[in-house]
């Protein structure tokens, strides 16, 4: 009698263990769409302030400095 008792209890344990991985596994399996647009959001968050801090110092790299000085007018000839 206790050994049935026993079995019953592991029995009733793999029960609950079953339910809950099925459950589990279920709720994951429809959030999945909302995880991945989060991270996916964050990620292109932080990807545009990474830009954002890079790009002015690159355009001021690359910009020519600006001349101080002009030379002579262009002459004017008519055809």
């Amino acid at each position: 009698m206790q050994v049935q008792k026993l079995f019953n209890a592991m029995a009733v344990a793999s029960f609950v263990m079953s339910a809950g991985m099925v459950a589990g596994s279920a709720i994951l399996y429809t959030r999945i769409p909302s995880i991945t647009s989060h991270y996916i959001d964050e990620l292109k968050g932080e990807l545009t302030g990474m830009l954002t801090d890079m790009v002015p110092g690159q355009i001021d790299q690359a910009m020519p400095e600006l001349p101080t000085s002009t030379g002579p007018a262009v002459p004017f000839k008519l055809p």
